[in-house]
């Protein structure tokens, strides 16, 4: 009877650790999630197998420990090691914001494939060609400014 509770007992605790390491820490249902739910099925059809009573404690005493374990892990302060407390404060600044218009000129600093990184009005910003690749260190003209994107083409007319 010992090996059979402790059967039972290291069962439900995995489940049970299983099951809030599915809830707190890993997003999703995931191999945590399905393993504790094999585990605490596994250990109630064990100790039921055993006798009816013994079943009904196991359950009983699986639910307080889970709702004790649960509850103390949301109140403590165990997660906040974890948890992503970075605050974004930066903004996306329009292309017009910044005073490119269409007509500008800059170089590449990047291979357009067809986006890259390019330099206009000493800006470094991301930009788009319309159909071609560009290679990087090409002189490109901007073509037109769509809201967050500045469409550019290779410069034709480069003057030494």
């Amino acid at each position: 009877m010992v090996f059979e509770t402790f059967i039972i007992v290291c069962l439900m605790f995995l489940a049970i650790g299983l099951l809030l390491m599915e809830i707190f820490l890993l997003p999703g249902i995931s191999v945590a999630g399905i393993g504790g739910f094999i585990f605490a099925v596994g250990g109630l059809v064990y100790a039921y197998s055993i006798s009816s009573f013994v079943g009904h404690v196991t359950l009983g005493v699986s639910i307080v420990v889970f709702v004790i374990a649960f509850a103390w892990l949301l109140r403590s302060n165990s997660f906040n090691r974890v948890a992503l407390k970075a605050d974004v404060d930066s903004k996306l600044v329009s292309s017009r914001d910044l005073g490119i218009q269409p007509g500008d000129t800059g170089i590449t600093l990047s291979r357009f494939a067809p986006i890259g990184k390019a330099c206009i009005k000493d800006i470094t910003v991301e930009a788009k060609s319309l159909d071609e690749l560009i290679d990087e260190n090409t002189p490109i003209r901007v073509i037109r400014v769509d809201g967050y994107n500045i469409i550019v083409e290779k410069e034709i007319n480069v003057q030494s």
